[in-house]
């Protein structure tokens, strides 16, 4: 068995030059630097119908949305940088959670977030850098059996923040989101060992 942890790092937005790619990337190289095995996906690459319990039903679960659960799955680990859209969670972001949560014959309940664990960030244009919005990932991942680290990292006035090569211009800020990957990346080799 492989001590190495694998981490899936994504952030809840589709928007190309999104602020949320950018800081997830971030936290990402921290988790390499560690030893992870990272994968990044962008959520653009598999877009998922609105859930619709209707829809599942004739229909099945969505193939983006399979392969969506197989990525969540196969990894120990999640980065997962969260916009905040009017004080809350991405739709994007909602939606992807609600399709991987459908149980498949055979499948335990929430077989893909059981036991994971997860680091949260956020960027936002606004002054509290998505806090609003983390809140409420933090609960919904908690009740959804997901370990949920206690520190997190918000970055205000994101439009402002990053420079051209999509860094933090604050070395500060920088090496926290470098720390969020680091540190999930520890947490998961503590708990493969």
């Amino acid at each position: 068995m492989s001590t190495t942890p694998k981490i899936l790092a994504f952030a809840g937005s589709t928007r190309k030059d999104s602020f949320n790619k950018k800081l997830v990337k971030i936290a990402a190289e921290g988790a390499r630097a560690t030893g992870a095995q990272v994968t990044y996906l962008d959520l653009r690459d598999i877009p998922m119908p609105l859930y619709d319990g209707d829809l599942e039903t004739e229909q099945g679960i969505p193939e983006n949305a399979k392969k969506f659960k197989a990525m969540l799955l196969a990894h120990d680990g999640l980065l997962i940088s969260a916009p905040e859209y009017n004080s809350s969670i991405s739709g994007v972001l909602k939606n992807a959670i609600d399709w991987a949560s459908r149980p498949v014959p055979g499948e335990s309940p929430l077989a893909c977030f059981a036991g994971k664990v997860v680091a949260l960030m956020s960027a936002s244009p606004g002054a509290l850098g998505g806090l609003r919005g983390l809140i409420i990932v933090r609960s919904l991942l908690s009740n959804i059996n997901v370990i949920v680290l206690p520190g997190q990292v918000a970055v205000p006035k994101a439009h402002e923040a990053f420079d051209t090569d999509g860094k933090l211009k604050d070395p500060k800020q920088q090496a926290g989101i470098e720390t969020l990957g680091r540190d999930l990346a520890g947490i998961l080799i503590k708990l493969k060992s």
